[in-house]
């Protein structure tokens, strides 16, 4: 496949191909969408913004002829198949674990006809989270799960109700060196009950709610009565985005762990 007409309906997707070298390839993304300077330059424009993550508008994708269009997650399950009816060639993901996304990357480069750098990217990405752990464990940390050593973790993905981060965030929190009582790997977000975070006791609270960026003030957490570590509040992309993004989160909560970073 020599390049390619891609529309990514899904920021991280759109962070991946960045990664890949593949967004010169782009023709279309989203308002969500980041993508780089060079995006869209194979075919000599920048790519269309063709609305939003949840709303874009499937006219101007299937104007832009592509071959073929990235979604992600089971909110874009129903684009999907609508871009699919439109007789569109599709590339849906709902990655659970931090092991889906990682093979995410191979997936996609292969979609684009860079089956070498996904490969590449997926390898580089696995390297990064075994530095991470071999440094946890340099610390006098354990990698296991059944260690007392390794802190107690509490990520909060959203606040109005508390809901304790699912999917691939428990994986990436035990990666990082902690402990992770309240969600298990592969399973949705939920809303907590704050009498069991109390009961767990958490040694580090982590604040990424999702579409709000860094811009959470601690202090309506930290306030809480059920609440008594430090809270961290972070960029919501780096644990809510399956891409390659997800592995500079991985190594902030390490840093975090271990107590490089303050609050």
């Amino acid at each position: 496949m020599t390049d390619p007409r891609v529309v990514s309906l899904a920021p991280s997707a759109t962070a991946t191909l960045s990664a890949l070298g593949a967004a010169e390839r782009l023709v279309g993304v989203t308002h969500h969408c980041d993508p780089p300077a060079d995006a869209g330059s194979a075919h000599g424009t920048d790519p269309v913004a063709v609305g939003g993550w949840t709303t874009p508008s499937l006219d101007r994708v299937a104007e832009l002829d592509p071959d073929v269009v990235f979604t992600s997650d089971g909110l874009q399950a129903g684009i999907a198949e609508e871009c699919r009816e439109r007789g569109l060639a599709v590339d849906h993901r709902e990655p659970a674990t931090l092991e889906d996304v990682l093979e995410g990357f191979r997936g996609i480069g292969d979609a684009v006809g860079r089956p070498d750098a996904g490969a590449e990217l997926a390898a580089e990405a696995r390297g990064r989270i075994e530095a991470v752990g071999d440094a946890a464990a340099g610390t006098g940390g354990d990698t296991t799960d059944t260690t007392a050593d390794r802190p107690v973790v509490y990520c909060e993905e959203w606040s109005d109700p508390p809901m304790a981060a699912g999917n691939w965030v428990p994986d990436a929190v035990r990666a990082a060196g902690g402990r992770y009582p309240f969600v298990d790997a592969g399973e949705r977000s939920r809303e907590v009950d704050p009498e069991a975070v109390a009961a767990a006791d958490p040694d580090r609270v982590v604040v990424h709610v999702c579409g709000r960026g860094d811009r959470v003030d601690p202090a309506t957490v930290a306030d809480r009565e059920w609440i008594d570590a430090p809270v961290h509040v972070i960029d919501d992309s780096l644990l809510n985005q399956p891409s390659p993004v997800l592995i500079e989160g991985i190594e902030r909560l390490a840093a975090l762990f271990a107590g490089g970073v303050e609050p």
